[in-house]
């Protein structure tokens, strides 16, 4: 089946597209210990650098017990994909590559993570961390990126029909910072690059660096021509920027993972132009 260029949701496409709120924001190196859940630990670690959110791009990181899901096929029609059942693999589990979101939902601390990851009996997998099922098994220090004067908040979502992060206005808490940052997220079927470089334009920022990244999107094209055609997915961004072209316009550079309904993993950089949101898109764009 060819990758569609269009998946309709189940309600009413509302505007903006881009939805975006400004704080200023550092990165920085966050230690997390083990036997600690997950999002106890990158709470502490964003509370111990004077930050109530933030993103990380997870590198090497071992968790154990831990349970994700995948994407899959909607079964009833609520909603234009959904997830599948949970998994629990035994032993520890060794993340290769990742990003997490961090937030609140109802008050209380949460993240949306996204990665790649190796199963103690040697399968490699990918998908959906469910942050209540996710123990840290060793050590680990991964590269953290906190906001101050906005954060991400979990809300209903009429599109979609999900509850999802999105940006939200947050108190100032004086921390340390060294650069404007944006919270955004973007709305379904619009394209990925063309969203962020549109935006980057409009705010004057002649060179941008991403941080973090969640989401999915409809399939995937990288530049080297291979095709995810199966449209669900889970993607996340490795590496990312935003900068001034030749032609003086903007140009977005995407390195990602993405995992779709099929268990397929696929790795490399985005074909500019070429990749259209599903659900949503959650990351933090900040100047320089």
């Amino acid at each position: 089946m060819a990758r569609p260029a269009y998946v309709p949701q189940p309600g009413p496409a509302d505007a903006p597209r881009v939805i975006a709120v400004e704080g200023r924001g550092r990165g920085f190196r966050m230690p997390l210990k083990a036997g600690a859940l997950l999002v106890d630990a990158v709470r502490d670690g964003f509370a111990n650098e004077g930050f109530a959110f933030g993103v990380l791009n997870i590198g090497a990181m071992a968790l154990g017990p831990f349970a994700y899901v995948m994407p899959a096929l909607s079964k009833d029609g609520k909603n234009a994909a959904f997830y599948s059942e949970t998994f629990r693999p035994a032993g520890v589990t060794r993340f290769e590559c990742g990003a997490l979101t961090f937030g609140s939902r109802d008050g209380a601390p949460f993240f949306h993570c996204h990665g790649i990851w190796r199963e103690a009996d040697g399968r490699r997998g990918g998908g959906h961390v469910l942050p209540e099922e996710a123990r840290l098994a060793e050590d680990a220090t991964i590269e953290a990126f906190g906001i101050d004067g906005a954060g991400f908040e979990v809300a209903s979502d009429a599109e979609t029909n999900f509850r999802l992060f999105g940006p939200a206005p947050a108190p100032t808490c004086g921390t340390k910072t060294d650069r404007s940052a944006f919270v955004l997220r973007l709305r379904p079927n619009q394209c990925f690059h063309t969203a962020i470089e549109n935006f980057a334009r409009e705010k004057g920022l002649a060179n941008a660096s991403i941080h973090g990244g969640v989401g999915s999107t409809i399939g995937a094209l990288f530049e080297d021509g291979r095709e995810v055609e199966n449209f669900a997915t889970e993607i996340f961004i490795r590496q990312g920027r935003i900068a001034r072209n030749a032609a003086g316009g903007h140009a977005a550079q995407l390195d990602v993972g993405v995992v779709d309904y099929t268990g397929v993993i696929a790795e490399g950089r985005l074909m500019r132009g070429a990749n259209q949101v599903l659900m949503t898109f959650e990351l933090i764009v900040a100047e320089g």
